[in-house]
């Protein structure tokens, strides 16, 4: 099997990989070897260079940080994603991204200049899971966690050689979710597109990218994209959450405590009392669900409950914040649970994995909890 490659013109290549074939790697060697480039440019950010190059480790204090700082999506959507790519590695005896580092260690055995030109990991996902709207996140989440046993598995040499099944599997990503897709896939190319061109002057340029992102790449710097400092730093930006989720998160208790408090001036305790139920019931519900579903402990999932009436009336608090330290209190990850944690190669495992079930009561309960606010509003909303 060979990797695909593209001379955009005599002295830039484009080597399109799958981060878990063992042929890509190898691929990557031969390049270098052979077309003798001046500087390797690898689709690796800092962080993700560090975590290839490095001996990575969790412990307890960076997982309640990682609770405490709302990052338990981020984390979880990262670790999903790479457990299934280490899946397909592990048939292949490699690691996710070995083809990368090989690109890096090779480029340093030749004494070539090594540029990295994707951009962070954290940004990217965040910059997703702020465009994905509630559905999609949802979707996205499921399609992650719902492994399905029967489905067919796509050979690597098909996934890196066919590129009709590539553009079919980017463009599912974009059915499940259009947001992440623009930022996962249109926003990535154009950002490595810009990063290569910055170097295109420098030498030879071979540069190492997913085979999913070599037609876009492509595309740009065939079109002579500029390099643009202003361009860069706007999709380095990690934008705050969408003004509506912001909006409605604040409106909510607005508008309860003036009903609230409009049925207090008026005397009418019965639509307070019943109002006041299809809040509670609707966030204790929504939140002890999602929890439950993530397989908390019933001691967290009672915390998901109770928190989630007063978190939804406070926009700088989360439900699973609390749910998510209780999890960990009564369910306390063991060193093996943070170590194994970094290597799962399936969904199912974080269920098993208390590290993992930790982030899985954090973020669905506060999609619960969301959820739950919603539906409570729309209760109290409609009799009116």
């Amino acid at each position: 099997m060979s990797a695909p490659i593209i001379d955009v013109d005599e002295n830039l290549r484009l080597l399109g990989t799958a981060h878990v074939a063992t042929a890509s790697v190898e691929a990557v060697k031969q390049n270098i070897e052979e077309w003798s480039p001046d500087i390797v440019a690898v689709e690796l950010c800092k962080s993700r260079f560090d975590a290839l190059t490095q001996d990575r480790r969790m412990d307890k204090e960076g997982l309640l940080k990682v609770i405490k700082e709302g990052k338990a999506p981020m984390v979880l959507l990262q670790s999903l994603l790479a457990a299934e790519q280490r899946k397909l590695g592990l048939d292949e005896g490699q690691q996710p991204g070995a083809e990368l580092l090989a690109a890096v260690e090779a480029a340093r055995e030749y004494d070539l200049e090594v540029k990295l030109v994707d951009r962070d990991i954290q940004t990217t996902l965040r910059r997703a899971w702020n465009k994905m709207r509630f559905k999609e996140k949802m979707g996205l989440m499921w399609a992650l966690l719902a492994e399905d046993e029967t489905e067919e598995e796509l050979e690597l040499e098909q996934m890196l050689t066919d590129k009709d099944l590539l553009t079919s599997l980017m463009e599912e990503l974009r059915e499940v979710s259009p947001g992440a897709g623009e930022v996962l896939i249109d926003e990535r190319d154009e950002f490595i597109a810009r990063k290569i061109s910055e170097i295109r002057g420098d030498g030879k340029v071979l540069a190492v990218l997913g085979a999913g992102h070599l037609d876009g790449v492509s595309k740009l710097l065939t079109e002579n994209v500029k390099p643009s400092e202003e361009r860069i730093s706007e999709l380095a930006i990690v934008p705050k959450g969408g003004r509506m989720m912001k909006t409605i998160s604040y409106a909510i208790p607005v508008v309860l405590f003036a009903l609230l408090g409009w049925f207090a001036y008026n005397g009418d305790l019965a639509s307070i009392k019943e109002n006041g139920i299809y809040w509670f019931a609707g966030n204790f519900i929504g939140a002890a669900l999602f929890c439950m579903l993530a397989g908390g402990h019933p001691i967290a999932i009672l915390v998901a409950a109770l928190a989630s009436p007063i978190t939804s009336l406070n926009p700088a608090l989360a439900a699973g914040w609390f749910a998510g330290y209780a999890q960990m209190k009564v369910k306390e990850p063991t060193g093996e649970d943070l170590t194994e944690f970094l290597k799962l190669d399936s969904a199912k495992l974080f269920w098993t994995n208390r590290a993992g079930r930790i982030l899985l009561v954090t973020a669905l309960t506060n999609l619960g909890s969301m959820a739950g606010a919603w539906i409570s509003m729309a209760l109290i909303a409609a009799g009116l």
